[in-house]
């Protein structure tokens, strides 16, 4: 055999022994299962609710009309994101027309809210703006079947273990007595009622304000009023103050001294409050004013620094009442909107 032959039958050779090898490198890789059907899925969410002691009546009647819904898991994977400032933000959340539906609501309920505020010692005006920026006042609560929109997160998967925990949760709502199956309604992430609370939620903060022996976030103003202040007081809230102030601050304020505008989550922001907030005496010490320019009040009460734009934004100093609404959502914007509402319900008149 000459030597181009001899090469020829070598580079052969090669190119076998590497095929069989990446041949046998596949065959070793453990191969995904095929994604079983929601059907199936549904099969086995119902065996779960059964294993953990949900009657089978309930289980049956809860998922009988169980369907998926795309839109949901849509909506899931492609929430929008747009750059805004609290200077556009602001204007669109807490619109003149919101404020005065307010003011309006605030007035039509003065005697349940004033009483379900003095029972849980939460101001209406937070009551209220807590109402109108999750719903709508009752308007926008969601279509979804929450059996089936907790069904269908689950199924998709990204977040299973969190949206399944939903599910049973929902099922022991349920199992209660609070509401039927068909008109157990809510978004597409299955967070429900005037409120907007997600079963686990429920299940922790709901209340029955009418005594009924019922807890309908759904239809009843007076369970949604009690629900949203015994949520907001189990979570810290002090009725003798308020949630916050925006400040002005001096040229060569120490930026140090403020909670970072992205701290990485609930715990991380808690410990950063914990490191900075200072009395306001010690505010006022280092330059830091009221908007118009006066000195801050003489009150003994702490509070922290927060820039919700970061620090070429708004300054708030904020106090205990501000982490209860970071805690109901952990969002500087949301907070600031409840914030500004329940400030424009009180000032503006």
């Amino acid at each position: 055999m000459n030597l181009k032959k001899r090469l020829a039958a070598f580079l052969f050779a090669s190119s076998a022994l590497s095929s069989l090898a990446a041949t046998a490198q596949v065959a070793a890789q453990p191969q995904q299962p095929a994604k079983i059907s929601f059907e199936n899925y549904v099969v086995q969410l119902k065996q779960q609710a059964i294993a953990k002691g949900f009657s089978s009546e309930l289980v049956e009647q809860s998922f009988k009309n169980v369907t998926f819904h795309k839109r949901a898991v849509k909506a899931d994977k492609n929430q929008p994101e747009h750059v805004e400032t609290l200077e556009t933000y602001l204007p669109k959340r807490v619109s003149d027309w919101k404020v005065d539906k307010a003011r309006e609501m605030l007035k039509t309920h003065s005697k349940e809210l004033s009483r379900i505020g003095k029972q849980f010692g939460v101001q209406p005006r937070f009551i209220v703006s807590l109402w109108a920026l999750e719903s709508n006042f009752g308007k926008i609560t969601g279509n979804y079947s929450v059996v089936s929109a907790l069904s269908t997160m689950a199924y998709e998967g990204r977040r299973e273990t969190f949206f399944k925990s939903q599910l049973f949760d929902a099922l022991t709502i349920l199992q209660q007595g609070h509401i039927k199956v068909e008109n157990m309604k809510g978004s597409w992430a299955g967070a429900m009622g005037h409120n907007q609370f997600m079963p686990s939620s429920f299940l922790a903060y709901a209340a029955d304000g009418d005594g009924d022996g019922k807890k309908d976030i759904w239809n009843n103003t007076s369970d949604v009023f009690a629900s949203i202040a015994n949520y907001l007081k189990k979570v810290g809230w002090n009725s003798d103050i308020t949630w916050a102030r925006q400040v002005q601050l001096p040229a060569d304020f120490d930026y140090s001294l403020a909670i970072p505008q992205k701290t990485g989550g609930r715990k991380p922001w808690l410990t950063h409050w914990s490191r900075t907030e200072m009395k306001l005496a010690d505010w006022n010490s280092v330059g830091v004013r009221k908007y118009n320019g006066g000195q801050l009040p003489k009150v003994d009460i702490k509070a922290a620094m927060v820039f919700p734009d970061g620090e070429q934004g708004r300054a708030y100093l904020a106090y205990d009442n501000y982490k209860s609404l970071m805690h109901w959502n952990l969002s500087y914007y949301f907070v600031t909107s409840v914030g500004h509402l329940a400030d424009r319900i009180k000032f503006d008149r």
